[in-house]
């Protein structure tokens, strides 16, 4: 490894704005895809299904290979595997802008996940190994900060973009950024992890991968078309990848997710935590941004302002809860902070044609963003404070997979269960908006309930600085560090 770099130095510098950038363009084009999705339907038609594929394709390779990206850069070079899946995600932006249909835009966002799932481990595990160790909690600070801020100015610039030009340059943006972001990158060190050995786990990554993506074709598919060849053999190989992929695990030296971290019961809780309160959020922000504009007639610009308050508020609040729960323990804001989100979203069921946003959105936005808030620092600290300081790296990263999971998810069966999988491209949502909301709703409360009674009591953790919410992977970014 090279000697780690003072922040103020050149060279720290130019690590921060390579990792800002780069992270950047994830968030960023996480944030502005939600307010784009109405004109996405729009133009290259079909039914809810479409757009629900335009999110989880991207969801589900990043969620699938996201681990496998991390145990890439720590093998073979951070800075190696940084630079291809920003080039990777790069590409397929510019893919996304000009898919002239809607199979080819949900293939390029498959690709763009693959390049995510390279590209989202990278930054913080760069800076973590490559700025001195005095500095790095300085160095996280900014990152979160200017990062915070690009996820924050998504949803408003992606509905001028959507509203003056077009939805395709929504994925344009990304290509600037990430050019800047490539310069940057000259100037940073190469480094990597000497103990990491052995044979990576490829057929585990096969497994889940393909698992995954059997199951959600099949859940996002059979409510639109029925059980078809297509559909029954997708079904199949997800059933039979899920299956797998724990068993694999068990027998690999060196497991993209290590299952003896689950013999901790804050861990298993703080993940069944997560998935429940990021499904809920990945679920009803996915809705309401349809429900806005297709239910109630926001333009896009408007309906990306509406939501805009979850992300101010967990900029300004989230690394103050993070200091009053490093005093007090994780167990109570884990458990108010989830409970309060479920209140926000039944709030949102207020959100219907005739209502106001006064009276219609902003007090369930408000309130939500507060829940976030409240729960998302405490949820982070939870996950490292359960494992030891050697497995830190890797129990960050199963945690910000279980975040992606749970939007995969959340997005594929939330509409079916909800009764709106047969809503057509720009058709009113109707009254199966509010059942996804308190379906939503009360995830969030089985999030609070499992954190009374598997978070540590008292236990005093260190907390570390978020970046700004992202409203399409909808992960607790949590700090990759060096395994």
């Amino acid at each position: 490894m090279s000697t780690a770099a003072p922040l103020r130095s050149r060279s720290g510098r130019w690590i921060l704005v390579a990792t800002i950038l780069g992270s950047g363009v994830a968030f960023l084009d996480g944030s502005v895809v939600n307010v784009a999705l109405p004109a996405i339907g729009r133009e290259v038609g079909g039914e809810l299904s479409v757009l629900q594929w335009v999110l989880d394709a991207y969801l589900l390779t990043l969620s699938a290979l996201l681990l496998l990206g991390g145990a890439l850069g720590d093998r073979y070079g951070r800075r190696r595997v940084y630079v291809i899946g920003l080039v990777l995600f790069t590409v397929a932006s510019l893919g996304c802008g000009l898919a002239p249909t809607g199979e080819a835009l949900v293939v390029a966002r498959l690709v763009q996940g693959v390049g995510g799932a390279l590209l989202v481990p990278g930054s913080l595990a760069l800076i973590n190994s490559t700025i001195r160790q005095d500095d790095r909690g300085e160095a996280v600070g900014r990152w979160a900060g200017l990062t915070g801020v690009s996820s924050a100015i998504g949803p408003f610039l992606g509905g001028w973009l959507v509203d003056a030009v077009s939805w395709r340059w929504v994925f344009y943006i990304n290509v600037p950024i990430a050019a800047a972001a490539l310069l940057a990158l000259r100037h940073v060190p190469e480094t990597r992890n000497p103990q990491a050995a052995g044979r990576l786990d490829v057929f585990g990554a096969i497994a889940v991968t393909a698992g995954l993506a059997g199951a959600v074709f099949a859940l996002i598919e059979i409510p639109a078309v029925g059980w078809t060849p297509l559909t029954t053999g997708a079904a199949v190989v997800g059933a039979a990848g899920l299956v797998a992929f724990p068993l694999i695990e068990m027998r690999h030296p060196s497991p993209l997710l290590p299952l003896s971290l689950f013999r901790s019961a804050q861990f298993t809780g703080a993940n069944l935590t997560t998935l429940a309160v990021y499904a809920a959020l990945s679920g009803a922000l996915f809705l309401l941004s349809l429900q806005l504009q297709q239910s109630m007639g926001y333009s896009a610009l408007a309906a990306g302002i509406a939501t805009l308050p979850i992300t101010i508020i967990m900029l300004l609040l989230s690394s103050r809860v993070g200091a009053v729960a490093q005093r007090t323990g994780p167990r109570v804001p884990m458990t108010v902070g989830p409970l309060t989100c479920a209140v926000g979203l039944a709030l949102l069921t207020w959100a219907v044609p005739g209502s106001t946003y006064l009276t219609g959105v902003l007090p369930g936005v408000l309130v939500f963003g507060l829940g976030l808030s409240i729960t998302v620092a405490p949820l982070t600290s939870a996950v490292l404070a359960s494992v030891s300081e050697d497995n830190a790296g890797v129990a960050s990263g199963v945690n910000n997979a279980v975040s992606r999971l749970a939007g995969l998810l959340a997005v594929a069966v939330l509409p079916v269960v909800s009764g709106l999988s047969r809503t057509g491209a720009g058709a009113p949502l109707g009254p199966g908006f509010g059942r996804a909301l308190l379906i939503s709703a009360a995830l969030c409360a089985v999030g609070g309930v499992l954190s009374w009674l598997t978070i540590g009591r008292a236990e005093r953790v260190d907390t570390y600085p978020l970046p700004g919410l992202n409203h399409a992977c909808q992960d607790p970014c949590t700090c990759h560090q060096e395994r």
